[in-house]
């Protein structure tokens, strides 16, 4: 039998999938290999960060300050009333191994933030909004439980980690978009951590006056639509909602048998 060679058929080196879903399918894939990593890194980060002595951490950061961040007079009555207020409140935090500054972010957005080394950050917006000293109390009191559970740490990983991918994929120097992203991230704790705080605050809050009168009295009022939507939206970004946050507030302060009537002290300024 003679053999007579034939030509291949035509679009043999050609696949018969669509350009577009092998692409789909290889941009899928990668993102699923991305997104496992990423889970694995920030995992890894948070514990290492989690075991650094708050004495370091305070060290690192000692003079760091958000690159955003518009600071107010060092002779404001705001920055000085504010900061006694928080150095009063950490007192009753007998094993605090934190020094902990205030900044006042000169900003008109409501706003109140934890940063490591035991910088708070609270905006002048938002020392618009309170209206005695024991709403403001509650606010600060709130960031010195994220200090307690060390919450700014976990937070921190997830910066970080985004910072190397950004690296990684750019190639690009960006060191200052690395501190731009730990930034980002340090605004946003999860559900359970929030209410820890929420926890830890109030229970300060009660140590010092005796009582939780007026401690949640700021929500309240943005829950009842008496503020701008802008104020709200923002202090929402970082922080549960207040009706839901109300709610929980009162029954702790039913469940350990904290006044809820007492005298509100004035804002010192």
């Amino acid at each position: 039998m003679k053999y007579v060679p034939k030509q291949p058929r035509g679009g043999i080196n050609v696949s018969d999938t669509h350009p577009l879903v092998e692409a789909g399918t290889l941009i899928a894939g990668l993102g699923a290999i991305f997104a496992v990593i990423a889970v694995v890194l920030v995992f890894l980060v948070e514990i290492a960060l989690y075991f650094v002595p708050p004495e370091k951490e305070a060290a690192l950061f000692r003079d760091w300050l958000p690159d955003d961040l518009v600071t107010v007079a060092p002779d404001d009555d705001r920055l000085t009333g504010t900061q006694r207020l928080v150095d009063r409140l950490a007192f009753h935090w007998a094993d605090s191994p934190y020094e902990f500054r205030v900044e006042i972010d000169d900003s008109s957005v409501s706003n109140a933030m934890a940063f490591p080394g035991g910088l708070i950050v609270v905006t002048r917006g938002l020392l618009d909004q309170v209206e005695s000293e024991n709403e403001l109390a509650f606010v600060l009191g709130h960031e010195l439980g994220h200090y307690r559970n060390r919450d700014h740490l976990r937070a921190l990983g997830r910066g970080i980690v985004l910072s190397l991918f950004f690296t990684a994929t750019t190639g690009a120097d960006v060191s200052n978009l690395g501190i731009t992203v730990a930034d980002l991230a340090l605004r946003s704790f999860s559900r359970k951590q929030e209410t820890a705080a929420d926890e830890f605050g109030l229970e300060l809050v009660y140590t010092q006056y005796g009582h939780v009168d007026e401690a949640w009295r700021l929500f309240e009022r943005w829950d009842d639509g008496d503020d701008s939507l802008t104020d709200i939206l923002t202090y929402l970004s970082t922080h549960p909602q207040p009706g839901d946050r109300i709610e929980e507030l009162e029954a702790l302060a039913d469940r350990r048998a904290w006044p809820r009537q007492g005298e509100v002290a004035q804002l010192p300024w």
